[in-house]
């Protein structure tokens, strides 16, 4: 699943390649995906990209408003890769004809000077989120988002203040994005691992020391990775986040800190990975895989 940081360099990437150009296309091949009418999409078509942002997780293209329209009209391209999806750029957006239903295509954008992106999603599920609208906030993913960790007004006290009293393992408490934005399964994992911390350690139960580790390991994981998605080009972001994984992804292997065997814990569409030596003081944790068929 895409995570701050590599939404962050897509969103980079797009800003860098795209402002100022006019849409001059926009095709939807997977009505499910499309969540708004109002304003509808071909909308789109026509104006000119004023800026692109992120949300935690989603992605926003602004655009300017046509000539006869006031400031606040404006639509907004906002979307949300999920567990699958994905975004493909092309220098030269390709000729061929998409066909609903026959690609993993979900949306094509087309600029006036041939480029162009496809939204795509693997697998069958699918959860991938395209909105417009005149206002990113009416998205309800974006308006119940918590505050974001790379924002300089975040401070560690902020974060000890989200936590306290929140009797919820820590691992959840990051993934949740109403409390922090942008942080999902992947850096969850890599963040409680620099801060050498139990994914099951309860939210309510961290010291004044662990909010410290925790907080440097969360501006430090973070910071690092959105350095190392800066500059990249969609294609070469998803090789650069393995890449960069300590545990995450790398069950069996050796811990780069401690030299011990990386561990993973399964779930029913996702794993965490951490070190018995560096984040539990050498204790397996329960695959509940295994507990569920042992009852």
């Amino acid at each position: 699943m895409p995570e701050m940081p590599e939404v962050q360099g897509l969103a980079d990437f797009l800003r860098g390649r795209v402002r100022g150009l006019q849409i001059t296309r926009v095709t939807v091949t997977s009505i499910a995906a499309l969540k708004t009418y109002d304003p509808p999409v071909q909308s789109l078509q026509g104006l000119r990209v004023a800026g692109v942002e992120r949300h935690g997780k989603f992605l926003d293209l602004a655009t300017e408003p046509a000539d006869d329209a006031a400031a606040g009209d404006a639509p907004h391209l906002v979307f949300h890769l999920a567990k699958a999806g994905w975004l493909r750029w092309y220098e030269q957006v390709p000729a061929t004809v998409l066909r609903p239903g026959k690609t993993p295509i979900a949306l094509r954008l087309v600029f006036e000077d041939g480029s162009g992106f496809d939204l795509t999603e693997a697998g069958t599920k699918k959860s991938l989120a395209v909105y417009v609208v005149r206002d990113p906030a009416e998205v309800a993913g974006i308006a119940r988002l918590g505050p974001d960790p790379l924002d300089p007004a975040f401070t560690r006290d902020e974060l000890a203040a989200l936590l306290a009293g929140r009797r919820t393992q820590i691992k959840g408490v990051l993934r949740d994005q109403s409390i922090i934005a942008g942080v999902g399964n992947a850096y969850s994992d890599e963040i409680l691992h620099a801060a050498k911390m139990s994914p099951y350690a309860l939210a309510s139960s961290l010291g004044d020391a662990d909010v410290d580790h925790l907080f440097a390991a969360m501006t430090t994981t973070l910071t690092d990775a959105v350095t190392a998605a800066s500059g990249k080009p969609p294609a070469d972001l998803k090789d650069a986040k393995r890449g960069g994984m300590r545990v995450h992804g790398r069950r069996g292997q050796a811990c780069p800190v401690c030299g011990d065997e990386v561990r993973s814990v399964f779930f029913a569409d996702n794993s965490l990975e951490y070190c018995p030596t560096c984040q539990t003081g050498g204790k397996l944790l329960a695959d509940r895989r295994l507990s569920r068929l042992l009852k």
